[in-house]
């Protein structure tokens, strides 16, 4: 007779516990226990209970261990961590878990050790990889908002989620108590209520006026001069859209006379000499506006100049609301009156707005991350190198973009009822902004060159961005190349190309025209492809989600909504004209609550870098993890020492401000 000790780690979540009967059974090469009842007592969060299953002889190398969980009383779920099992020889094997058991089924765990499919030697282990990807793909099935968006989960609602990919119990109660405290702050007001205009712009402050930050503060006092309204293209929340220009579009008719340059400059020589810039929100162009509290919305898709002055100051100098140029669309400047050239600024806040919260964070960020999440459960069993890799980086991101389906972008959403963008426009904006992502849009490096970006002054997005990408891509190798120590190692590897092959069909459907692998050939353009996802599912999200409230709360730098058509001719209009245009009282108090939500970082907040749950058990790749957070210290640090001496601080890409996924 042998023993084996086993030490069996629970959650710390308060909700982990379970009071139901645990069995568990050792698989190994050479035999397999009997199936062991564990628990005489309730199973405690945080708790790391030692058993012992005897044994009529050895297992040899252990394989798997079986979980199963019996209800006797109350249905309940348990989250166990892992397993330890130290054998009679003295070994210790480790089984990763971290996922809950709620039903009462025989649950099949591996040992730590990452393996590919063709590394597996016993038929039990092969067996029982193939069973567990059997599995998921019924728990992980696609299902299609939009025929032209990237395909989600499918699940009825929140409850319709496997187990894993749900909130904590904390999560839940805390993201709950945010959005009642935020909406019932307004509410006290009356101010949900109230579907009248703004007197002044000064009344909009009163708006959850106890919830402040310093730039909302800094914002709210600036955001009518020039120089913070070029800042926001660079370092504000949506600084992907603006790109060098140097040659005008053809619907863009702006002259050497109509634009003003300080020291006798001309408009052509600074299109040769790299110093004009251009937003273009094409993609809003003839979408139908929706309709907010039965008034008829506005919609403009504009096109923005800018210009780089001598003191590195980006500067607006010319401003057209829609795409055709003709007499009733005037090219809006500097040297306007205050009011038309504030009017035309404001509708291009708007068009950002849209620009922003349904492409540049819906979509190239929440979409793609639940399409990379889907794939990653549907193919890659637990033992893949890979999804010990990734799976950190999808916690969280299925249940918030079943959330935000219904809650943001449905019919009964905040969107869909107070937004212009709401609406039919939703979808066909965002089947626009789809069809014109490319992979290289998505790669930040790549991103920077397309839009000839790399020397303009001041772009701090861009600094810190590259620099967390390049440390990424270094550990994110350093991982790969341990696996995979050649190019074969990859084409040999079904699992792996069944998985990036499901994300090119069903996460970019199928656009051959993007750039998007189909599948890997090389370890370098899997390192790539690993370092987009997990850039996109941290940092990316963090640049255009954690200023939300700064740059959105106050109102008019970020309007939801237009209630006025734009100006037709120049002199037309007045501080009474913007107040009319501007969003009501009532839709004020949903942005403003809904933008500072988004904004709070959650209690079980995990940094990028952080990697709590033990899914790697080798020593190489826990050692480069280890690595991989102190470079990101450093980055911390050396972000943190710049933004002292800075007006307007750039923190969205602070790594201990980045969250590890989407969770919010």
């Amino acid at each position: 007779m042998v023993s084996y000790e086993l030490t069996v780690y629970t959650g710390k979540e308060a909700s982990a516990i379970t009071v139901n009967s645990i069995y568990i059974k050792l698989v190994g090469t050479k035999g397999e226990s009997d199936r062991k009842w564990l628990n005489i007592l309730p199973i405690f969060w945080g708790s790391e209970v030692t058993y012992c299953v005897d044994c009529e002889h050895t297992l040899g190398q252990l394989i798997l261990i079986e979980v199963d969980k019996r209800t006797w009383f109350l249905s309940d779920a348990w989250l166990p961590e892992k397993v330890e099992i130290t054998t009679p020889e003295g070994d210790v094997y480790t089984f990763p878990v971290y996922c809950w058991i709620s039903d009462s089924e025989t649950h099949r765990f591996r040992e730590g050790k990452a393996l590919k499919i063709y590394e597996e030697e016993n038929p039990l282990g092969l067996y029982a990889r193939k069973q567990e990807l059997l599995q998921r793909r019924k728990e992980y099935r696609w299902d299609e908002y939009d025929s032209r968006l990237p395909r989600t989960i499918k699940a009825d609602g929140v409850g319709g989620l496997p187990d894993k990919n749900k909130f904590s119990w904390t999560k839940t109660i805390q993201f709950y108590i945010t959005g009642f405290y935020g909406k019932i702050g307004n509410c006290l007001k009356k101010l949900t209520e109230n579907r009248n205009n703004w007197k002044n712009l000064d009344e909009i402050h009163n708006v959850l006026s106890c919830r402040t930050s310093n730039l909302y503060d800094y914002i709210r006092q600036h955001w009518k001069e020039d120089d913070f309204f070029g800042y926001q293209y660079l370092n504000g929340i949506n600084p992907i859209l603006i790109r060098r220009c140097k040659t005008l579009p053809p619907n863009f008719p702006v002259t050497d006379d109509m634009v003003f340059f300080p020291e006798g400059l001309k408009l052509s020589n600074e299109l040769g000499q790299g110093n004009i810039y251009l937003c273009d929100y094409k993609n809003l162009d003839g979408l139908p506006a929706n309709t907010v509290l039965g008034k008829q919305q506005y919609l403009t898709a504009p096109l923005v100049l800018f210009h780089k002055r001598p003191d590195d100051k980006l500067m607006p100098i010319a401003i057209q609301l829609k795409q055709t140029p003709g007499e009733d669309n005037p090219i809006f400047l500097p040297t306007d009156s205050t009011h038309d050239w504030l009017t035309a600024k404001i509708f291009v806040r708007n068009a950002d707005f849209t620009e922003l919260q349904l492409n540049t964070h819906l979509l190239r960020t929440h979409l793609l991350a639940e399409a990379f999440a889907v794939s990653l459960q549907r193919n890659l069993p637990m033992v893949h190198p890979l999804y010990k890799l990734l799976i950190p980086h999808t916690r969280y991101t299925l249940q918030i973009n079943t959330i935000g389906r219904g809650g943001l972008i449905g019919p009964t959403g905040l969107v869909a009822l107070n937004a212009g963008s709401g609406g039919k426009a939703t979808t066909q904006f965002m089947a626009k902004s789809m069809s014109d992502i490319t992979y290289t849009s998505l790669c930040i490096p790549d991103d920077i060159n397309e839009r000839d970006m790399h020397d303009v002054p001041n772009y701090y997005y861009r600094d810190d961005g590259l620099k967390i990408w390049y440390t990424m891509y270094k550990f994110v190798q350093g991982v790969l190349e341990y696996y995979y120590k050649c190019d074969d190692d990859v084409l040999g590897d079904s699992e792996l190309q069944t998985y990036i092959g499901d994300i090119f069909k069903n996460g970019f459907l199928s656009n051959t025209e993007g750039g998007f692998p189909q599948s890997f050939t090389t370890v370098t353009e899997m390192v790539k492809f690993v370092t987009m996802v997990m850039f996109t599912c941290s940092c990316q999200h963090a640049a255009v989600n954690n200023g939300m409230f700064d740059y959105a709360g106050w109102m008019p730098n970020l309007p939801p909504t237009m209630q006025c058509p734009p100006p037709t001719e120049k002199g037309t209009t007045t501080e009474a004209t913007i107040l009319a245009t501007l969003p009501p009282v009532c839709v004020t108090a949903e942005s403003k609550t809904t933008v500072w939500l988004l904004s709070r970082p959650p209690s079980d907040f995990v940094t990028l870098g952080h990697y709590p749950e033990d899914h790697f058990t080798e020593e190489t790749p826990r050692q480069l993890q280890r690595k991989f957070k102190v470079e990101l210290e450093v980055l911390t640090t050396d972000f943190k020492m710049r933004n002292m001496d800075m007006e307007i601080p750039y923190t969205y890409l602070i790594p201990n401000s980045v969250e590890n996924s989407i969770t919010i």
